[in-house]
């Protein structure tokens, strides 16, 4: 972030701490329950928002060698990512083209050629069909016309993109913006080093997920003993780049900045900025990395999800971390705090307002004047599926 406006947002942090206010909407808005529930409006979001739209699947550091290679099927379509011997960034359908088969099992690790399980058909990290066994018995193929199918993917900003549909585009700047983009470039984001995956599997709409970044109005409720301590609630600052957008939570710690020049303010120190970068990515930036929150639905339900949470830091920030180690693994855990708020406080408040609107016994949720992000989110949502918005409601 420019540091103009990390400026702009850290002296409109403390100016709501000042003044007692919080960033507002222009009313409230009630979101329909069956947005959470409905079978019909999700196979819409899995069309519009997983088949049929380019995927983050992760960073550059998720691939951080030549070789490196990484699988994921999250949204209908088994991917093999690789970075093949000139360092390109590519992916493909993971699925051999003799009998259907998943090519490569493992989640992640460095190879430069891969064999199906079922006869031994090898693919090279180009996706080329290199060799299948007694081509005499087989019969003479093509292998030009037997290798794996390559889908749309980009390496920008640090960010792995593929489109799950092999005529699909990809287009960075229509997606983002030239603001976000810039901001985007500006974290160093490709510099990264994966350290850590975690997986949350969680009875409630995917949506729900996301919706409990979307505000602080929580935190002196359901964090009383945990985030609140080091946040204020109900204090943010809220900006908007198309359809994606940026939360800045407020730090108890921001107090040190008041004397300090403005000049050497860091906006990590006294906010954590939260990106939401639609439809399913979350990125909260940390003073030595990044924890980002991809969000996916499981089973073919609006009923269950996983956040598949990954964790990336800075070589500095990693070098320290060892150091803190010491060759303790067991006991030295600088992960656990997340997973416990997250997965054990708002999921589980998450899940109960699933369980909740199941029921059928309340036709919408309410977001507040306070909740912007959520007002934002859901009405991008909606605008993509090309629903009516949801009207706002003064408040008296």
């Amino acid at each position: 972030m420019i540091q103009k406006e990390q400026i702009r947002v850290i002296k409109g942090l403390l100016d709501h701490l000042d003044n007692k206010t919080n960033v507002k909407a222009d009313g409230m808005i009630k979101n329909p329950a069956d947005t959470y529930t409905s079978e019909d409006r999700f196979q819409m979001e899995w069309n519009n928002f997983f088949l049929n739209h380019p995927q983050i699947i992760g960073f550059s550091g998720d691939l951080p060698n030549k070789g490196s290679f990484m699988t994921t099927d999250d949204f209908g379509v088994p991917i093999l990512a690789t970075r093949d011997a000139n360092g390109e960034f590519k992916c493909f359908v993971n699925v051999c083209t003799h009998r259907g088969v998943i090519v490569e099992n493992q989640r992640r690790g460095e190879k430069e050629k891969f064999s199906c399980p079922f006869h031994g058909w090898t693919f090279n990290n180009r996706g080329s069909l290199v060799g299948y066994p007694k081509p005499d018995h087989f019969g003479e193929i093509d292998k030009s016309c037997y290798g794996l199918k390559e889908l749309p993917c980009v390496e920008q900003h640090g960010f792995l993109f593929v489109h799950p549909d092999e005529n699909g585009v990809i287009d960075t700047q229509d997606l983002l913006g030239d603001q976000l983009i810039e901001e985007m470039e500006s974290w160093g984001f490709k510099d990264l080093i994966l350290t850590q995956e975690e997986e949350y599997v969680t009875d409630m709409n995917w949506k729900l997920a996301i919706d409990t970044f979307g505000e602080t109005y929580h935190f002196s409720t359901l964090h009383k003993d945990t985030l609140f301590e080091s946040f204020y609630g109900n204090v943010q600052m809220f900006d908007t780049f198309k359809r994606n957008a940026r939360l800045s939570l407020c730090k108890r710690q921001i107090e040190d900045l008041r004397t300090t020049p403005e000049k050497d303010w860091d906006v990590r120190v006294g906010s954590l900025p939260v990106y939401f970068l639609f439809p399913n990515i979350i990125v909260n930036v940390l003073e030595g990395g990044i924890i980002v929150v991809k969000e996916y639905p499981l089973e073919n339900s609006p009923h269950k999800s996983v956040s598949k949470v990954s964790f990336y830091f800075t070589p500095e920030a990693v070098g320290y971390l060892e150091e803190m180690k010491n060759g303790d693994e067991e006991s030295f855990n600088p992960y656990i705090a997340f997973g416990e708020i997250i997965r054990d406080e708002d999921y589980v408040a998450a899940a109960a307002s699933h369980k909740g609107l199941r029921s059928g016994k309340i036709d919408h949720i309410l977001f507040g004047q306070n909740e912007p992000a959520l007002h934002h989110y859901h009405n991008t949502y909606r605008e993509a599926l090309n629903l009516e918005p949801m009207p706002l409601i003064k408040s008296k």
